[in-house]
């Protein structure tokens, strides 16, 4: 579960890590109201779900009133990856000098947390990761005993932070650590943590993600759950309850297995494709829950080509062919190509019960990825 940026500052505040003055608003004249109370500059900033919001126009900085106003027409019922901007946190500018990354995570190869400073802040931690290794300083915390003082001045002095704010930001890093402890999260970042001129911290940003298995025990967040919106299709996905997470390219990817559907995943930009979705059908998927599945991937405007992947275990092949004919058939007009590879259970019935009039059908992944991307490349021509 994600919270909002304005959701996870409420938290942060509570517990003592500085924020700039905010207002939530969910209209023009809101966010008029509430730069005339903040002050000039204030930053606009779109909240839902996603990340690089400012690259994407979501987040605008006002030095006016017409600059304010125009930056609420423009962000308020915008489409920001797929979500419609429905409210804006109007924020007090921050004049600040330098900027620095600090969060905690959960280090699965360690199998502990993992606690993260880097002076390279305000830009994706993940590009950093990846280019820049070194500029990030980690301390893995044993939570038997959680993160002790001397482990996050540790880190700060690893990552190089400024002695004039060390012990600020090491504060900033312990309390982060015992909210992602006691609030059961996932994941916890500050990116930016914005030093000022005057030698001050403060949080310009904020993300908090909960564990989904841990909500029973965090009753007021799980209210909060309630209170956000998310992409359609991700709620069609929470309808049908299927394990999904919508992607940047133009293949559908469909397939019954976690680790059926990474595979087909990796082999779709292995042969120069880009994954449009993870869509998860689980085992035992009746022809109900696949006509679901080819429903949700079919209503994602970005999917050019469906590959569908299905080995037969649990779920049986001539039902999941019966689903993708139903499904198929309910349309006028198939809106996507859709490649089926099918194996396992009932494989063999499940090929002859196929449409392939409405399906290209592909004895094994491999050709049905290849087809897939070439017809998602044909979609684009």
């Amino acid at each position: 579960m994600k919270l909002h940026e304005y959701q996870a500052k409420d938290i942060f505040a509570d517990a003592g890590i500085p924020v700039p003055d905010s207002r939530l608003a969910s209209s023009v004249d809101e966010v008029m109201a509430a730069v005339e109370e903040i002050g000039y500059p204030a930053a606009i900033k779109a909240q839902v779900h996603v990340g690089g919001r400012g690259k994407a126009g979501g987040i605008k900085i006002a030095t006016s009133e017409e600059e304010a106003r125009e930056a609420a027409d423009s962000i308020l019922g915008m489409d920001l990856k797929g979500y419609t901007v429905e409210q804006v946190l109007v924020e007090a500018g921050v004049d600040f000098k330098n900027e620095l990354y600090v969060g905690v995570t959960m280090d699965r190869a360690e199998g502990k947390p993992v606690a993260m400073i880097s002076t390279e802040g305000g830009v994706d931690i993940e590009e950093v990761a990846a280019e820049t290794p070194d500029a990030i300083a980690r301390e893995h915390i044993d939570p038997a005993f959680g993160m002790h003082p001397y482990q996050a001045r540790k880190v700060c002095y690893e990552a190089g932070i400024p002695k004039e704010v060390a012990l600020d930001v090491a504060s900033i890093l312990t309390t982060l650590y015992e909210l992602y402890e006691s609030k059961d999260a996932s994941e916890i970042e500050v990116n930016p943590v914005m030093i000022t001129e005057d030698d001050e911290v403060v949080a310009a940003d904020a993300v908090m993600n909960i564990d989904d298995d841990a909500l029973f025990r965090q009753p007021d967040l799980a209210e909060m759950e309630e209170e956000t919106y998310e992409d359609d299709l991700e709620r069609k996905a929470g309808e049908y309850g299927f394990d999904y997470v919508r992607l940047s390219g133009n293949v559908g990817i469909i397939g019954n297995g976690a680790g059926l559907v990474m595979t087909t995943l990796d082999l779709v930009d292995h042969y120069g494709g880009t994954p449009a979705n993870f869509l998860d059908i689980g085992g035992g998927a009746k022809a109900e829950r696949v006509t679901n599945a080819l429903d949700m991937v079919f209503s994602d405007e970005n999917v050019d080509a469906v590959v569908f992947n299905i080995f037969g275990g649990i779920t049986r092949g001539d039902e999941v062919a019966k689903g993708i004919n139903e499904a198929l058939e309910s349309f006028d007009e198939i809106p996507k190509k859709v490649v089926v590879r099918l194996a396992g259970t009932n494989a063999e019935e499940g090929m002859e019960i196929l449409n392939t009039d409405l399906v290209e059908v592909e004895e094994t992944l491999e050709d049905a990825v290849q087809q897939a991307v070439k017809n998602a490349e044909e979609a684009n021509e």
